[in-house]
């Protein structure tokens, strides 16, 4: 048999592009249910009151609906997570505006919502909570403590002190929360879904339904990205969508409407970090000081994990003897916060990374020559006291973004020229944009910023270990060979990648490996699709199962598997090898005391900004990003590239346009037309260079990657904005507000 190519390492088509592309992807608003019925959400319009009646208005007709409570959930009055504090629906104290209150459901949507219009919630209000430094209710608290830090910081030559704030991010999926319901015949529910985490969803529906888990199937259908936001807010969904249908008998669809997804879905925790550091003349780092505060919101969702993930990546990639990490995350009345790609550590690593470059400044370096000081190296330990053995790519990651950015020629060109207009608005000059200006314009000024990050990879300390996750690959009795997760497809490429990995343990072209669609009466549980650990855990299991599979059949043949696997279920029948997770060689993790091995190994990037900012009205627009990552052996160029692109356009909107206005517990931009996200016309040239440090512990050395993309760019761009005009921002995002105001008081300062 002619030598199979090797798929790892390839550029293989996405198995899910063309589909896409053409359009024939059905995702759940697409899929024809005869008979279904239409549901809907009666939700709160206050931060917090006390429930005390629904009132219906007598002039509907109520028999062509069918309207539950609190009172008919026919299990728990809980949507499963972390922990049992948020209800399905509302029984008693209304805790954020847009919680669920009552379900509707009618023959078509129009009468649903015709009732829903219809129905008042009588109330009695309660004073809100709506500032999470002034909540006295704690959902998570961390302290991570390293030598003697008060001490450390009296000696040190300097202390540099910081308050960075960031805000709300939307994660904006193409697709909104979508579920269809549909009744067993044999009774049960089987849920049809826009969602990540197809077991989390399964758990949650057995204990709010009181069913049976066989009862229970959840299939993801073609899902619109997540980013976090299909992480646990679909299982109360489900929840919903299930109890209207288990009520009526019939299948029930619930698709919110975009101004339903904004108002009612978790966000990226808003954050306030205050930093103290402590540094000598010379350069040495000797003390970090770190306070973390998140807004949790009403509920706890995945709130003690966000906060965990940010802590530890809090202060930065970088060795320093004496640490102290202080994070908690604290309730309000705002609607809950839960995950958003990065969790939790885009929040602390901008304060971070602004802290490194206003340090940098204040001694006189390099920033680039800073942090190449700072970096971690491998048989450094971290603040809980891990010791990097291996994979550590720190000092690599920053040489090549610095070198390819040119980013030392840039700034020593731009030395003397802070804040001056170096592209003015005349009579036929050209603006950055190429655009000719025409009788006058305005004022430009370029500037260039850097960032170093580092990002866990999989679950943090015991967590994979306690998830044992499974996975497997199985011959059919068809004769084809199947892939076996229920690592969900949202857009990353998992489909692909795993198909690569299968194939190259078996020896097969990528082509003769299929991906089994995600049903949990088929799959087992692999664990969430989160925690950039689709690749590195579930990847490595396929590949060991796999191995396993091709040794039992080339030890019953006698002959290659390629050869061989067709003949052998002709003759022994279908076959499957499952392989269960047991846990990394070494992993030594205290939860009590958040001391130990944090996370199996660490991936690496660097990101270096060119913005340029209207000296008038404080405008950005950033021009390029070049981003060079360390996620282990790469997979698939192409797919590992989109995804560094991806994350990048991301950061570029959480640093400069996506705001979050928030008055009274509620979102008051809540359309697409006031939630500004990047389009195509505001995307900077993204250079995606990849450094390659494989994590030997997992057959194909790749580590996470899809999270640490968004982790840094926005403090590149925040301090391009500083090299470009001499002011310092501290708060996210960098509106031409804050821009403009920042740079005027720069100048009143200086004057």
């Amino acid at each position: 048999m002619r030598p199979v190519p090797l798929a790892v390492g390839r550029s293989v088509p996405r198995r899910d592009a063309a589909a896409k592309v053409t359009g024939a992807a059905l995702y759940t608003d697409d899929l024809v249910v005869p008979g279904a019925w239409h549901g809907v959400t009666v939700r709160s319009a206050e931060p917090r009151a006390r429930l005390i009646a629904i009132e219906r208005d007598p002039a509907f007709d109520w028999s062509q609906v069918v309207f539950l409570t609190a009172a008919d959930i026919p299990g728990e009055n809980v949507v499963a997570l972390l922990t049992d504090d948020q209800p399905v629906l509302v029984a008693d104290e209304i805790r954020h505006v847009s919680e669920p209150v009552a379900l509707i459901a009618a023959p078509d949507i129009e009468t649903a919502r015709a009732a829903r219009d219809a129905t008042r919630l009588r109330t009695e209000p309660l004073p809100p909570v709506l500032d999470p430094l002034a909540s006295e209710r704690t959902i998570a608290r961390y302290e991570i403590v390293r030598g003697d830090v008060d001490t450390a910081l009296a000696a040190a030559d300097l202390v540099i002190e910081g308050t960075y704030r960031v805000g709300h991010q939307e994660q904006l999926y193409i697709e909104p929360q979508a579920m269809i319901a549909v009744p067993r015949p044999e009774g049960g529910v089987t849920i049809h879904g826009s969602l990540q985490c197809p077991y989390y969803v399964h758990t949650a529906l057995g204990r709010a339904l009181g069913l049976d888990p066989a009862r229970i199937v959840v299939i993801q259908e073609e899902t619109g990205g997540g980013f976090g936001g299909k992480e646990e807010f679909p299982s109360g969904l489900a929840i919903h969508a299930s109890m209207l249908a288990l009520r009526i008998g019939r299948p029930v669809r619930m698709v919110y409407d975009r101004h339903e997804d904004i108002v009612a879905t978790t966000k990226r925790h808003p954050a306030v970090v205050t930093h103290r550091t402590g540094v000598m003349r010379d350069g040495r780092l000797v003390a970090q000081d770190i306070d973390v505060v998140m807004d949790a919101g009403a509920y706890t969702t995945l709130s003690p994990v966000v906060l965990s993930r940010g802590a530890l990546h809090a202060g930065g990639p970088y060795l320093c003897a004496d640490v102290r990490i202080r994070a908690r995350a604290m309730a309000t009345n705002m609607p809950p916060n839960g995950a958003f790609r990065g969790f939790g550590a885009p929040q602390t690593e901008f304060a971070a990374e602004m802290q490194v470059n206003r340090i940098a400044e204040a001694l006189g370096i390099s920033p680039a020559a800073l942090r190449r000081r700072w970096a971690y190296r491998a048989g450094d330990a971290t603040p809980t006291g891990q010791v990097l053995k291996s994979s550590v790519a720190a000092v690599e990651v920053l040489d090549r973004a610095v070198e390819a950015s040119g980013f030392e020629q840039a700034r020593a060109a731009r030395s003397d020229h802070r804040g001056v207009a170096t592209f003015a608005g005349h009579e036929g000059a050209v603006a950055p944009d190429g655009v000719a200006v025409v009788g006058g314009g305005p004022r430009f000024a370029r500037g260039i910023g850097l960032a170093l990050g580092w990002h866990g990879a999989g679950f943090t300390g015991s967590g994979e270990a306690y998830l044992a996750s499974i996975a497997g690959v199985d011959l059919t009795a068809a004769g084809s060979i199947r892939v076996l997760t229920d690592s969900t497809e949202i857009g990353q490429g998992s489909r692909t990648v795993l198909a690569q990995l299968a194939a190259d343990a078996l020896g097969v072209p990528v082509d003769d490996v299929e991906v089994a669609p995600i049903d949990t009466s088929v799959v087992p549980n692999s664990g969430p699709t989160v925690a950039s650990r689709t690749t590195m855990i579930v990847g490595a299991l396929v590949m060991r199962a796999a191995e396993r599979l091709r040794a039992e059949v080339e030890a019953r043949t006698g002959r290659p598997f390629a050869d061989s696997y067709a003949a052998d279920v002709r003759a022994h029948g279908p076959a499957r090898v499952d392989e269960r997770f047991a846990g990394f060689p070494g992993i030594e993790w205290d939860a009590e005391r958040y001391r130990g091995d944090a996370y199996p190994c660490f991936s690496w990037a660097s990101a270096v900004a060119e913005v340029d900012v209207d000296l008038d009205t404080g405008e950005v627009a950033v021009r390029s990003v070049v981003q060079a990552v360390d996620a282990g052996r790469i997979v698939n160029p192409v797919l590992a590239a989109g995804q560094v692109e991806g994350g990048t356009l991301q950061a570029v909107g959480y640093a400069t346009i996506e705001e979050m206005k928030v008055a009274d517990g509620r979102f008051l931009n809540d359309r697409l037309a006031t939630y500004v996200i990047p389009t195509a016309l505001d995307a900077p040239r993204i250079d995606a260079l990849f450094v390659e440090a494989p994590f030997l512990d997992v057959p194909h050395g790749a580590k996470g990657l899809g999270e640490l993309p968004m982790d840094i760019p926005a403090a590149a761009v925040v301090t391009a904005i500083h090299d470009a005009t001499g002011a310092w921002i501290h708060d996210l995002p960098a509106t031409p507000e804050r821009v403009l105001a920042a740079i005027l008081a720069a100048e009143e300062a200086g004057a």
